[in-house]
């Protein structure tokens, strides 16, 4: 059984919407499609973050963040106590500090993830540009800081970054690439994509996630897809996934049988058309569960 856990969380990103994006997924029809599947679900509202909170120039509004990812991380860890498979619906995309971690904690064992993104999201507070903190939960899912996205009791675990896998990058911050480098994070780039062909790439990310791990948890961001087929996302990246690569992704998470998890992150309705960004991230979550 699916547990809908949404985050109305718009804090991480430099565009305001995406706090929206939870509403625009189900007001697309997330519930009656996983109905008519055969999807049992239990939709559990949103979470919202604290108003105000602390800021620093290099981690813009840090402590409403980190609150509701405390949050997220009690509602997934507890989700999963209750043998659910939690849904995730951001919201931006540092709300996978909070999913992620809590699997990971839960299962007590390395698990791997699949980071579907138009960005590596493996910047720190040191290394970031931006000051945006949703360009930061990669990096600290890996164990590679912000320490404090991630410090959420329980002895929270990380994720060996030898078992995480980027798919679909082509945005990536200079000061990134030696940083997954030496972490170990393998990454496919839209350019992999396109020379090796969606399948291999999803085969190969796969069998990395899974390697001595006990399942994926996946974080799915809808700017991975090229803006001509999902023109409501805060940060748009020319030259991204076909919709026929973005459902062959799914497809090839769905036939590995080993998601745990799932996250549907930076649905921005405000810059959508015509809801065919939500659209097409409802029917990407119906494929992978």
């Amino acid at each position: 059984m699916i547990d809908i856990i949404g985050v109305q969380l718009d804090l991480g990103a430099s565009k305001k919407g995406v706090n929206m994006g939870p509403s625009a997924i189900r007001f697309a029809g997330l519930c009656e499609k996983l109905y008519a599947h055969g999807i049992s679900y239990i939709d559990e509202g949103d979470l919202l973050p604290i108003p105000g909170g602390k800021t620093l120039p290099n981690m813009h509004y840090y402590e409403a963040i980190n609150d509701v990812n405390a949050k997220l991380f009690r509602e997934v860890f507890d989700s999963l106590n209750r043998g659910m498979i939690p849904l995730v619906l951001g919201g931006d995309h540092s709300v996978a500090a909070g999913s992620a971690i809590a699997v990971a904690t839960y299962y007590a064992k390395n698990i791997g993830i699949i980071w579907v993104d138009a960005h590596a999201d493996f910047n720190d507070e040191h290394s970031t540009v931006t000051g945006n903190v949703h360009g930061m939960p990669l990096s600290a899912i890996c164990g590679q800081g912000p320490e404090s996205m991630i410090s959420f009791g329980r002895k929270a675990r990380t994720i060996n970054p030898k078992n995480a896998v980027i798919v679909g990058a082509r945005d990536v911050d200079e000061a990134e690439w030696p940083r997954l480098k030496a972490a170990g994070v393998t990454v496919f780039s839209i350019e992999d994509v396109k020379s090796m062909g969606i399948d291999e790439v999803m085969k190969r990310a796969i069998e990395i996630a899974s390697s001595d791990t006990f399942g994926i948890h996946v974080s799915y961001d809808i700017d991975s897809v090229d803006p001509s087929v999902a023109p409501g996302v805060g940060t748009p990246v020319p030259n991204g996934l076909t919709k026929d690569e973005a459902f062959a992704v799914a497809r090839a998470l769905k036939a590995s049988s080993k998601v745990l998890s799932l996250d549907m992150v930076e649905v921005n309705p405000i810059l959508d058309k015509d809801s065919y960004t939500a659209n097409l991230a409802c029917d990407l979550i119906t494929e992978i569960l």
